[in-house]
């Protein structure tokens, strides 16, 4: 049984340790947006295999209607280890940007690290991925497409599209409590970002003299590194790319959190 302490400053001193404290509330947080996100939903969990599958094909059919087929790889496959990441990335920015303004009666009443809130967005998130992830492993079979040793370095890629999640998750959440607006814009940013990320073809498409400004998207050395680890390295993974989105992801991962913590005190009068 913990003891509360209430002395000024006590949060702000305690405030990394009260995370791991409250690491079960984590768990709640995430179990609950699970359920409410499938409830009352006539195909329930279908839902997390449903989306991905017909985004493929869309992808697969764009990819065959303007002939940039790679005959030496199943398109589905190629098309899903990018839409592995990009869902994951997609979803947890959508439903962590509007976090705080869902969770308005718990802020306002109960004292926890606001941090857990858009963080428990992404872990749940995180659960679509590990299904889309299994779906993965069955398109393999059905194509008798066997991973090599590069499949090893899939949970590194994985956490980086976690960090980048978090990172962003955290910025436009304390945004969206302070400037509604960004409710609107959110979605224009998950649209807009599914065209300019490497889904429907390979970054090595690009023209090289933009191939540099169009590896400063974050997700486009992560989806190839994605691809990469799942193809058996038929795909390329340039380490310039790669290092770009590592610095990136580090970048907004930093400035979310500093940002998140810096407004986190009025969130509960501004809300």
């Amino acid at each position: 049984m913990h003891e509360l302490v209430i002395e000024p400053g006590r949060a702000e001193l305690h405030y990394w340790r009260d995370i791991w404290r409250f690491r079960e509330l984590l768990y709640f947080l995430s179990q609950r947006d699970v359920l409410v996100r499938y409830k009352q939903t006539a195909l329930g969990v279908a839902w997390a295999v449903l989306r991905p599958v017909l985004t493929m094909a869309v992808f697969v059919a764009f990819r065959r209607v303007t002939k940039i087929t790679d005959t030496s790889m199943p398109d589905a496959i190629l098309v899903f280890s990018a839409l592995l990441p990009w869902q994951f990335f997609s979803n947890s920015l959508t439903e962590a940007s509007s976090s705080l303004i869902t969770n308005t009666n718990l802020i306002s009443k109960v004292y926890f690290p606001r941090v857990l809130i858009p963080a428990s967005a992404v872990v749940t998130s995180l659960i679509d991925f590990l299904i889309m992830l299994v779906l993965l492993g069955v398109l393999m079979a059905w194509y008798h497409f066997l991973p090599g040793w590069q499949i090893l370095l899939l949970p590194a890629f994985t956490f980086l599209t976690f960090c980048l999640s978090v990172g962003i998750g955290l910025l436009l959440a304390a945004l969206n409590v302070e400037y509604r607006d960004f409710r609107y814009i959110v979605p224009f940013i998950v649209q807009f970002g599914l065209f300019i990320s490497p889904i429907a073809f390979e970054t090595s498409a690009v023209p090289a003299k933009w191939r540099l400004l169009y590896s400063l998207n974050p997700l486009v050395g992560i989806v190839d590194g994605f691809r990469w680890s799942i193809l058996r390295g038929r795909t390329s993974l340039d380490p310039v790319t790669l290092g770009l989105s590592l610095a990136t992801t580090c970048t907004f991962l930093t400035l979310g959190l500093w940002y998140f913590r810096r407004t986190e005190r009025s969130f509960a009068d501004v809300i």
